[in-house]
């Protein structure tokens, strides 16, 4: 009892133990009885790593779970471990105990055990298995030491003595019988419910880790009730399905089951299609960074004034309520004053708060709330909102959230609709997908007042007062954007696509076949990490790294298929006429690289020059002593549906004062390569990091 008080006494801080930073408890529940405490919380470490590892992983720290159960009646205290951070890539796994010794009661007997399993991590697998080994082996070493600490903290504090558990006297119970149960070895049940029982902290809107039942094919009865929804058998499995698939195949942030679902419905749980929307959606994500939006993006002064759109409590369903006052938006203003670039953020920061709003409610009302509710009012609409650039920005903004917010709007509710309103719908309504059609609710004129309107979807007490209501609704009026605030200097519209914010650190491109997209690294000095990050969006590609003494010029060619053309984001460096193995040598064995995989690797340098990072077209191999094509090739491209694959890139050269600090903890074997000639290529096959030894 005394050692268990004593652990305890770690947390949330722990002074004693430098890489223990803090922690914050997630979920705590206790048996009726009070016998077994079961605390769950999330540690937050300071590892001792490399400053280049800890950039080349993008992280300062790494978050643990922690899962403590105490069993008083028992007299035992189990803690299990494992790591929240990089888990699709290493997974720590850590279970200690403290238990009574069975021949000496005075005495407590204490066991741990872990286990590593490293599957991929930048090229740097064995250095972090050297990393983790070592902080494991300090760990172990300082654990006993920090115990003896506060237990001599305790004695000194006059706490020598902690009475055994005994199980609380019920009404017309006799103390026999007390005595009797507090030796019965059976565990005492915990409170019913995966999630009732749980006090979540305050102000936390993230459920809890989905549970999963004994069945591997199954998650938890009360996991799905209190966040999901009904589910049949068939949608739990697709779910879990494409959950797995994602673990396994996507090298990032993995998305919540509510997010997952949303992309199954939307294409009604047919697997395949949710699962190409959802990783377009994924990958769009990344390379606009839209998961930072909410703390990056900060409204215009002129949109906080003239946009008419604000969230306003909720409906009766418990879904957030926004309210859209498009009648009263000088929508034409808008997109002269700011542009459509500035309106899309806007809006996906909108989309991105729903989301956020719908966690909270979840939370709040103890059901899953996965959408919101808009409510439309279309007072004061005219021709002036079916100016031709303000129809064709809302239709690419229709396009963008359509794609990548689906199943987030539970209803649509558009009031006061006036004559005009049918040619803005025939306009709109074939870009909006027919499942959010159906949830359209349309009232002209003065329909929406008594019965049947309003009142049966939102409460009385929040319908806005310029709706009738008794509310008042903060969201503002609007009114005409002065002309003296429109942009002078218009950039031109693109008919492809939106841009979304020219700051992402991602780049585009196109690969056709026979037109590979290449970029130049100018390397200046020797000791250097070129390091990458792509996904492929469309199609298979394979990559490959190229080192040469020669600059290479830049030049846009033509693909050599009929009727394609050249790509305004393809760029080929390797001129036609050199040699491999004489103007240019391979320094990294080529890499196939699948549709919907995201790749991340690393190459340390030796020598100064020109290195090309070149992703081409997967395809059969060309014939070799023959420049006539084969006919199975020839078959094989017919059969290929397209001819173009993208992708998103982007790299970072860090130079060799950043990696000096990593030169002592380089694994051996990665040191150990033959050099590159123009008849042998290195290849390793274990690892994306490579080591230059001498010059080919």
């Amino acid at each position: 009892q005394l050692v268990d008080l004593a652990y305890e006494k770690r947390f949330p801080t722990c002074p004693e133990i430098p890489v223990f930073l803090g922690s914050e408890i997630l979920h705590e529940s206790k048996s009726d009885d009070g016998a077994i405490h079961i605390i769950e919380r999330s540690c937050k470490l300071n590892v001792d790593a490399p400053r280049l590892l800890k950039k080349i992983a993008g992280v300062e720290y790494v978050f643990f779970i922690q899962k403590n159960t105490v069993n008083w009646k028992e007299r035992t205290l189990r803690i299990e471990a494992h790591n929240e951070t990089f888990a699709n890539r290493v997974v720590v796994l850590e279970t200690c105990s403290y238990s009574v010794h069975p021949e000496n009661e005075e005495w407590t007997c204490f066991e741990q055990s872990a286990s590593l399993d490293i599957k991929s991590f930048f090229g740097f697998e064995s250095t972090v298995e050297k990393i983790a080994m070592k902080q494991y082996t300090s760990n172990i070493k300082r654990g006993k030491e920090v115990i003896e600490h506060y237990l001599k903290e305790l004695i000194s504090q006059g706490i020598t003595f902690i009475p055994r558990w005994t199980p609380p006297v019920a009404h017309g119970q006799k103390a026999e019988q007390v005595l009797a149960a507090s030796h019965d070895t059976n565990d005492a049940p915990l409170e019913s419910g995966a999630h009732g029982a749980t006090k979540e902290q305050t102000g936390s809107s993230c459920p809890p880790a989905e549970p999963v039942s004994p069945d591997a094919d199954k998650l938890d009865a009360d996991y799905i009730e209190r966040y999901l929804g009904q589910l049949t058998p068939m949608q739990e499995s697709c779910l879990i399905r494409l959950r797995q698939w994602l673990q396994e195949t996507h090298k990032g942030k993995i998305p919540k089951d509510e997010h997952i679902l949303r992309f199954l419905r939307a294409r009604d749980f047919n697997i395949d299609k949710a699962r190409e929307m959802l990783c377009q959606s994924l990958s769009w994500r990344k390379q606009y960074q839209v998961d930072y939006i909410l703390q990056s993006w900060r409204p215009p002064a002129l949109l906080d004034e003239y946009y008419t759109g604000g969230w306003h409590y909720q409906d009766r369903d418990g879904r957030p309520l926004y309210i859209l006052r498009l009648g009263q938006m000088d929508t034409k203003g808008l997109v002269k004053a700011l542009g459509e670039e500035s309106l899309l953020r806007h809006v996906l920061s909108i989309n991105e708060e729903g989301q956020k709003r719908c966690e909270e409610n979840t939370n709040l009302f103890g059901r899953p709330i996965t959408s919101w509710t808009c409510l439309v009012d279309l007072e004061g609409l005219n021709m002036r909102h079916l100016w031709r650039p303000g129809v064709k920005a809302l239709l690419r903004i229709i396009e963008v959230v359509e794609d990548n917010y689906p199943e987030t709007l539970g209803r649509l509710l558009i009031v006061r609709a006036p004559r005009v309103f049918p040619v803005l719908w025939t306009l709109v309504s074939p870009f909006i997908n027919e499942n959010t059609r159906q949830k359209f609710l349309i009232y002209s004129g003065n329909n929406y007042q008594g019965p049947g309107g309003l009142v049966d979807y939102v409460d009385k007490e929040v319908i806005p007062d310029f709706l009738g209501g008794d509310c008042m609704c903060t969201v503002p009026e609007g009114g005409l954007v002065p002309k003296s605030l429109y942009q002078t200097d218009e950039e031109p519209e693109n008919a492809d696509h939106i841009r979304l914010w020219t700051e992402t650190i991602y780049h585009s491109a196109s690969v056709l076949r026979g037109a590979p997209h290449e970029i130049v690294v100018e390397i200046l000095e020797g000791e250097s990490v070129i390091t990458w990050d792509f996904d492929i969006l469309k199609g298979d590609v394979v990559f490959s790294l190229f080192h040469s003494k020669r600059a290479p010029e830049t030049s846009h060619k033509e693909a050599t298929l009929p009727g394609t053309s050249a790509a305004g984001d393809n760029v080929q460096l390797i001129d036609k006429t050199w040699v491999l193995g004489v103007d240019y040598s391979r320094v990294e064995s080529p890499l196939v690289c699948r549709e919907g995989e995201s790749i991340q690797g690393s190459h340390v340098t030796r020598w100064p020059g020109f290195y090309v990072l070149q992703w081409k077209m997967h395809g059969p191999l060309p014939c070799s002593g023959t420049s006539l094509p084969r006919v199975d090739d020839v078959l094989a491209s017919l059969q290929v549906s397209s001819h173009k694959c993208k992708l998103i890139y982007y790299y970072e050269v860090l130079a060799s004062k950043d990696f000096s600090s990593l030169s002592c903890a380089l694994p051996g074997k990665l040191q150990e390569r033959s050099c590159d000639t123009c008849s042998q290529q290195n290849v390793n096959d274990n690892s994306a990091f490579h080591y230059d030894t001498e010059e080919p």
